[in-house]
């Protein structure tokens, strides 16, 4: 074996797409600021015609703010795609290989569910760029959403395959690690059944077609309870096996898994409330909203605070964001960060405000979005940092593998 320095991406790991997943939920953090802070009447989103109108009447100020959310849509989408590519070129070739074949006996084998989270967090990119850039997108958009849906099952499918394949391995042959499983990393999948619920909700909420929309409705609806059910049984392990080993420094890192997972959800009660308004008379009260957003924010802010703790106990940064060691893992971190910001923007806007506890972009207002702007500016340099490190120039460093 050659000893000239390599690139920690060299040594491919599935967990690298939480490299792709990260810079598409830095392009949603940007789409925030549009959806909340720009008029777009008669619809759920903001699209190009409602950007540019904002544009033309705004002041220099949210020129300036519609600019950078645009440059920031279109770079972190493009690396969002960038990086898709590459992780399904490089998992390709690894599935070929024996390391693949060993990591295929082992606890680690639900990462592959990487994949699928990733996939439907492209399509929700795509979607994305469509409404910002595309001129006209709006009035084609009903014939867009069976194709979305069509594209959301698609990958919903290969998910149930992937988890299939691991849980059926697991419940027939046995030889899960439970010592090895004192981290969250088994809550991926949730996480990954939970987007694409999030992308079947969303002609849910947009839809003027009743029938689409009733359609979204019940398959986000299958999704999250798929989610729900994952999430929790993975957590008892987690648990189980953190209190009686500890929990592993190297995967630390999934323990805020929770935080993105809860944002996924929250938004896809949103779309689903929403429309359940429009088509089905049961429009949610804004009290009722407020409420459902605490609660997701509050147990974002209790998985921040545990999962925080465990990092700071174990040194997680001094190791492996700031230190000689790398983990692909530390791409986990980056989810809680988005996921935390984007669920902000919604309890300020369609919490507190629509509720009338604050004035829209009053001192309370800006008070509270800073804190989701801090998250997103935090998550920003984290990305850059972590690609420079995982894909920048070789240099020696030690490779961690996750279990």
């Amino acid at each position: 074996m050659s000893h000239h320095p390599t690139r920690p991406s060299d040594s491919y790991s599935p967990l690298y797409f939480l490299a792709s997943l990260g810079a598409g939920g830095l392009a949603v953090t940007f789409f925030m600021w549009l959806m909340h802070w720009i008029p777009h009447p008669g619809k759920t989103v903001p699209v190009f015609e409602d950007i540019t109108a904002a544009f033309s009447a705004g002041s220099t100020l949210t020129q300036g703010m519609i600019g950078v959310a645009m440059i920031g849509i279109a770079g972190f989408s493009f690396l969002n795609l960038k990086l898709l590519v590459w992780n399904l070129r490089r998992f390709s070739a690894w599935s070929k290989t024996e390391g693949f074949a060993k990591f295929s006996k082992t606890n680690a084998q639900s990462q592959v569910m990487a994949m699928p989270l990733a996939l439907a967090m492209s399509v929700n990119v795509l979607f994305i760029l469509g409404m910002v850039f595309v001129p006209g997108l709006w009035s084609v958009v009903e014939y867009l959403f069976p194709l979305a849906l069509v594209a959301f099952i698609a990958i919903g499918v290969y998910a149930f395959k992937l988890y299939g394949g691991f849980l059926g391995r697991v419940l027939t042959e046995g030889g899960f690690n439970c010592a090895a499983n004192n981290n969250f990393g088994q809550v991926l999948p949730a996480f990954a059944f939970a987007m694409v619920g999030v992308g079947l909700a969303a002609p849910a909420a947009l839809s003027t077609v009743p029938a689409l929309s009733g359609l979204g409705l019940v398959l986000s609806t299958f999704f999250l309870m798929t989610s729900g059910l994952i999430a929790v049984v993975a957590m008892i392990l987690g648990l189980r096996s953190m209190m009686e080993n500890g929990a592993n420094p190297e995967t630390a890192p999934t323990l805020s898994i929770i935080v993105p997972l809860l944002a996924v959800l929250g938004i896809l009660s949103l779309r689903q409330s929403h429309g359940l308004g429009a088509h089905f008379g049961s429009e949610a009260m804004a009290g009722e909203t407020l409420v459902m957003l605490t609660r997701f924010l509050s147990v974002q802010v209790l998985f921040l605070l545990f999962a925080g703790l465990i990092l700071i106990r174990q040194g997680y940064a001094k190791r492996f964001v700031f230190g000689t060691e790398t983990s692909p893992g530390s791409y986990a971190l980056v989810c809680p960060g988005v996921g935390f910001a984007v669920l902000m923007h919604f309890f300020v806007n369609k919490g507190l405000v629509d509720a009338g506890l604050i004035v829209k972009f009053g001192a309370g207002y800006w008070a509270l979005t800073a804190v989701a702007l801090a998250s997103q500016v935090a998550m920003i340099w984290l990305v850059l940092h972590l690609n420079r490190r995982h894909f920048g120039a070789p240099r020696s460093a030690i490779a961690v593998a996750a279990e």
